[in-house]
């Protein structure tokens, strides 16, 4: 019974099974259950299910119940949203974006970006009754340079769920025990979930603020928001300008525009707009039709 059973959605998911299943442990796999994600723009429930089937790995929605019939010692969950309560019985091991105790909860990764952390990273841990409480297995670690955008961090981390979950696996199929340690409680932070409210770019920060949330916010995410006259504007891409000396500074307003590209005064710097849209019609920002434009 040295096998798992594995809780996984989105690309990364997807990139972590595909690697357990190079490194030869299909044999220890003893089911995946894949979900259905309407939030994210792309969950890969269709292409994990095929990579299952071409390894003979037994595949399940999360609203089917028969994979609670096979017999594995632990469960692994990556990327997975929803509570597993079924089988208490089977100890759950859990990844979570950030090296722990800091960042506990939601959108950790995001978070720690719009922050300017200079380490993130991968956490595996023992679910506990409180969310990212448990005993920790083992971290991953990686290091990174501003700018960078979101989907950029996402494949850095995948590099550490890589390592951990080989590592998680190798031990199931090898009989070793995985031991894990408690939680420092003083360093303890958690991070809130994040809702619609939360994309909106606040101008009266720094442009380099502005920047690295806009770049935080990204794709595989919505992005950064703005209001143009009552009309919602998604912002992708921004770049810093030099700041200039302004006597009435109003934040939000366009000072100048380069070959079409809005340049904004923030709270301190400017940010020149490369890329972005209309929500209603998702008519392109670039380029601006107005000069004299306030984002708000």
């Amino acid at each position: 019974m040295n096998r798992a059973g594995i809780f996984l959605m989105t690309k990364k998911g997807l990139q972590v099974l595909e690697s357990i299943i190079d490194k030869g442990f299909s044999s220890n796999i003893g089911f995946v259950v894949g979900a259905s994600d309407k939030n994210v723009q792309n969950d890969y429930y269709h292409e994990i299910g095929e990579l299952c089937s071409k390894n003979g790995i037994p595949y399940f929605d999360k609203d089917e119940t028969s994979y609670k019939k096979l017999n594995v010692s632990y469960l692994i969950a990556i990327s997975w949203r929803w509570i597993i309560s079924e089988q208490k019985a089977i100890p759950l091991i859990v990844l979570h974006d950030s090296l722990l105790p800091k960042y506990r909860g939601f959108a950790p990764l995001v978070n720690s970006l719009i922050n300017g952390e200079r380490e993130i990273g991968v956490s595996a841990l023992f679910a506990s009754s409180e969310y990212d409480k448990g005993p920790i297995i083992a971290r991953s670690k990686c290091t990174v340079e501003y700018p960078i955008k979101i989907a950029k961090a996402i494949d850095l981390i995948t590099e550490c769920y890589i390592e951990l979950v080989q590592d998680l696996v190798r031990k199931i199929k090898d009989n070793v025990e995985i031991i894990a340690d408690s939680q420092n409680e003083e360093l303890a932070t958690y991070s809130l979930w994040r809702d619609e409210e939360d994309y909106h770019i606040d101008w009266e920060k720094d442009s380099s603020e502005i920047k690295r949330f806009i770049d935080s916010v990204g794709y595989p995410y919505k992005g950064a928001s703005a209001f143009v006259k009552n009309r919602k504007v998604r912002i992708f891409d921004a770049q810093t300008q030099d700041d200039v000396s302004i006597v009435n500074r109003n934040p939000g307003k366009v000072i100048f525009v380069d070959h079409g590209k809005p340049i904004i005064v923030c709270g301190r710097g400017l940010l020149r707009i490369e890329d972005g849209q209309f929500d209603d019609t998702l008519e392109p920002l670039i380029p601006l039709k107005n000069f004299r434009t306030k984002f708000i």
